[in-house]
């Protein structure tokens, strides 16, 4: 065994280790244990220089970074001998963007002599190939809809604040924050189902957005939108930069019911750049609930 995987919550763990030949040693962040995998060695933070030793002591050569962890504090009373030295660089990690914070861990990891298996390289099937998957396709205007969300992303990318955005007509109704995808789709869903559009969750971001499309889409936010259906896109892609080989953003069996609850027409993902987890039951339900799936060349 040469590999482990240093997980957090989801699935993407479990896929990861269930695609290998020999199942990997499975390291465990305290308090954000993946779906459906048992851990090896559970670690803090503030012992993170002791598991970089026991790797190296197992004979593990390469690491994978796969899950979703949220930043937790560092506990001085946690901390070991092996890890006081990296806490600089621990505090500067956790004070910078997703992007920044995971190129200094990864760092970390590399000066120890282990190398980064990005999950996708693991599994190739996790990253989809370009063209519509569902048996919905879009819309000429959802094509006007990706292009705002590839802008949009881009900029978000650019200051390492989010990797998905909601857009309807030529308005972005919502973006991406630390909390992530789901929750921002469940603001959305909730804040329409209140006649207001986005602005509960980010009324100066939405109040900008709008003006350019206030007029032509006034009587849809007057009165809510439609109930089933406003048209619309989630749209998800990599920030620019961004090293491929931790944090690539995911979509998955539960995204196509978040976004039919936010009255959007589908989603569009950018090719090489978002995987699908779960696959064959995200396209199902995609399918079921009348979305459209759009793997979509960068600037297509």
């Amino acid at each position: 065994m040469t590999l482990a995987l240093i997980c957090g919550q989801g699935r993407l763990p479990r896929i990861v280790a269930d695609a290998q030949s020999q199942r990997p040693f499975v390291c465990v962040l305290h308090g954000f244990e993946p779906d459906g995998l048992t851990a090896d060695l559970t670690f803090h933070l503030e012992t993170l220089g002791s598991l970089l030793d026991a790797l190296k002591s197992r004979g593990i050569t390469q690491v994978c970074l796969c899950g979703a962890i949220r930043r937790p504090p560092i506990d001085p009373a946690r901390l070991d001998a092996k890890t006081a030295p990296l806490v600089p660089r621990l505090q500067t990690a956790l004070t910078s963007g997703d992007d920044g914070a995971l190129r200094i861990v990864m760092d970390l990891f590399e000066e120890t002599g282990l190398s980064i298996a990005a999950a996708h390289e693991l599994v190739p099937d996790l990253l989809p190939v370009a063209g519509v998957m569902t048996l919905k396709s879009y819309a000429p205007q959802n094509a006007v809809e990706a292009q705002m969300g590839e802008r949009t992303v881009a900029a978000m990318g650019a200051r390492d604040a989010g990797q998905a955005c909601v857009v309807r007509g030529d308005g972005v109704l919502a973006r991406e924050d630390a909390a992530g995808t789901d929750a921002m789709l469940t603001r959305l869903a909730r804040d329409r189902l209140a006649g207001s559009g986005d602005f509960l969750s980010n009324p100066i971001g939405t109040a900008s957005d709008m003006f350019g499309g206030l007029l032509g889409d006034a009587s849809d936010w007057l009165t809510g939108g439609r109930s089933v259906d406003d048209g619309g896109i989630l749209f998800k892609a990599p920030k620019p930069g961004q090293d491929r080989r931790a944090d690539l953003p995911v979509i998955g069996a539960g995204t196509p019911d978040a976004v039919a609850a936010a009255s959007l027409s589908g989603i569009v993902i950018e090719a090489g750049g978002v995987m699908i987890l779960d696959r064959a039951k995200t396209l199902a339900r995609c399918d079921a609930l009348g979305l459209f799936l759009w793997v979509r060349e960068k600037g297509g």
